[in-house]
């Protein structure tokens, strides 16, 4: 038998005899059916994330399907195995707490399984970045396939859809706008059919972000999981993978410099989910590049928001589809990106934009000089309540909050923030600003999208929509409202954020990039020695592991031993 590292002869179980590992491979594997000349072509490999708790991926048995006929009609053969599959409402404490983990069972399954390229298949909301976290670590050949978008439903003659319309009526019914049965009926409406939020959600916002990356093949992004156009792009995913394989073009060739700066720009444009700062930052570092977060505000007030998607804009995900996708984003966006950047097609970025044509006429993406919003969707800050930054979304937020101080009604951890919220007696009004600690990487753990901290009842009955509220966690992509985010250091390790207390004055301005806790040094100094944190701790299991070992949000909360082991450069470069 001839040895070589390719196909089903890669990466040989160790026996202490190759030749006899090939043998004993090839004999199993032929348990299944497979001939000599099967094996002989170029082998893909296929992430199957389907799972009963995952309607995001309802779709995974079509799209795999597809996937294999496009590899077979290309030469290749595919080979589908399992991961784990997270779902954004179905993990507990948060699907972020398993993100790492999907991460590593990516990578090692990469690793360990014969393969020359590999489909990645995901769409909820952590599974694309914990897939190119584990095919960035892996280094393989590897192409992203996003599993498609939802479509909207009909409440009472009004178009709905996950999940900002969730966030929406679930306010109104908070607020007793809308009775028992209204929420009832509208929760069956929600979500029509299978695939990710209809919405430019964090689902959403990282399928836009792989194809700017160039991880998967042109108008990956957009069309919805239920059409047909999804299944073409599946086809074409698997054809694109066996010229991956047989050209040899590996990951490390796709994920450079300039591509991450596309994606920032994208994102940037899109009005994208705050999570995917985390999640780029993360893909980042296992590349050995560093994640400059005033360099992406720089970009920020030069990247205007062009789409009109919810929660940033009125449309849907559907609509963004019919309006062309990312090549009419990208050709909109054309002279702030890097055109040279190399994609899984073997073109550049400039190239695929050129061979998607002119474009036509649409109301859903803005040109540069009429945009929806004039700068980027996140703004990131700085100041002594978050010395390594805090991140808002600019583009969903109440401008009339931009410029805001305010009396802090703090809560110190989840179980606070229940107990209390709803309370008539709390004492609270419009202007305070809501703070919520113990929700960071470390505090809760796994950094849960909480950070979208509900007005609290007695305001919403009153007709308050808004309000200033400020975590060191996350919220969902879908959310909207003056929310700040990702303050860094976190609460749990003694950020100063942990030392925030009732009362306090704290002062956000969005033009200076401010979020300051209007205390003296000296004072936060105190407080921080009379009551010092102590960072949370677990006995065993992956919980252990997760506490001893995540890195802050500014770091991408990946684990400290899968990063690269040496830092190249920073994103953006300048």
């Amino acid at each position: 038998m001839s040895q070589n590292n390719s196909g089903f002869k890669k990466g040989l179980t160790s026996y202490g005899d190759a030749g006899f590992s090939l043998f004993l491979r090839k004999a199993f594997i032929k348990g299944a059916g497979y001939t000599d000349s099967a094996l002989d072509r170029p082998i893909v490999g296929i992430t199957n994330t389907g799972s009963g708790y995952n309607p995001c991926h309802g779709n995974m048995p079509q799209l795999i399907e597809a996937v294999k006929r496009g590899i077979m009609l290309a030469g290749g053969l595919p080979v589908d195995f399992p991961t784990i599959s997270v779902h954004e409402s179905f993990a507990s404490p948060t699907s972020m707490f398993l993100r790492n983990l999907m991460s590593m069972d990516t990578e090692e399954m990469l690793k360990a399984q014969p393969m020359d390229a590999v489909v990645l298949i995901g769409g909820c909301d952590k599974t694309v970045p914990a897939q190119l976290m584990g095919a960035a670590s892996a280094g393989l050949p590897a192409i992203q396939l996003i599993t498609g978008s939802m479509l909207t439903g009909s409440h009472r003659g009004e178009r709905v859809g996950a999940c900002t319309d969730c966030r929406r009526y679930w306010g109104k019914f908070r607020a007793q706008e809308i009775d028992e049965t209204e929420i009832s009926d509208v929760n069956n409406q929600l979500v029509p059919s299978v695939g990710t939020c209809s919405v430019m959600g964090t689902a959403s916002t990282m399928a836009c972000i792989a194809e700017a990356l160039g991880m998967t093949v042109p108008g990956c992004a957009s069309p919805p999981a239920v059409t047909a156009d999804r299944i073409r792009v599946a086809e074409e995913t698997g054809r694109q993978a066996v010229e991956l394989a047989r050209k040899g073009l590996t990951i490390d060739k796709i994920l450079t410099p300039q591509a991450f700066e596309n994606a920032m720009r994208v994102l940037l444009a899109i009005g994208g989910s705050t999570n995917a700062i985390v999640h780029l930052t993360a893909i980042a570092g296992r590349m050995g590049l560093e994640m400059d977060l005033q360099g992406l505000d720089r970009m920020g007030r030069e990247t205007p928001v062009l789409l009109d998607l919810k929660p940033s804009g009125q449309h849907y995900m559907e609509d963004f589809h019919a309006a062309g996708g990312m090549a009419t984003l990208l050709r909109a966006l054309k002279p702030l990106l890097n055109l040279d950047a190399l994609t899984v097609t073997g073109r550049t970025l400039g190239e695929e934009i050129d061979r998607a044509g002119p474009g036509f006429k649409q109301d859903v993406v803005r040109s540069i000089s009429d945009p929806i919003y004039p700068q980027g969707g996140i703004a990131v800050l700085s100041g002594n309540l978050a010395p390594g930054g805090a991140i808002l979304k600019q583009s969903a937020a109440d401008a009339r909050l931009m410029e805001h101080e305010g009396r802090a009604v703090v809560f110190e951890n989840l179980e606070d923030l229940a107990a209390r919220i709803d309370s008539d007696s709390l004492d609270v009004n419009a202007e305070d600003i809501l703070v919520l600690k113990n929700i960071g990487p470390k505090g809760a753990p796994g950094m849960p999208e909480a950070g979208y901290m509900p007005i609290p009842k007695k305001l919403a009955r009153a007709g308050v929509k808004d309000m200033v509220r400020i975590s060191d966690g996350r919220m969902s992509g879908t959310a909207f409202g003056t929310i700040v985010l990702h303050v860094t250091p976190e609460s749990a390790l003694g950020g100063p954020l942990a030392y925030v207390q009732n009362g306090d004055r704290i002062r956000l301005s969005l033009q200076r990039r401010e979020l300051s806790l209007l205390i003296s040094g000296e004072e936060l100094a105190r407080r921080a020695k009379a009551s010092p944190v102590e960072a949370p701790t677990a006995e065993r299991g992956y919980r252990r592991l997760f506490l001893e070992h995540v890195l802050q949000a500014d770091e991408g909360a990946d684990f400290d031993f899968l990063q690269a082991s040496k830092k190249v450069g920073k994103v953006p470069r300048n």
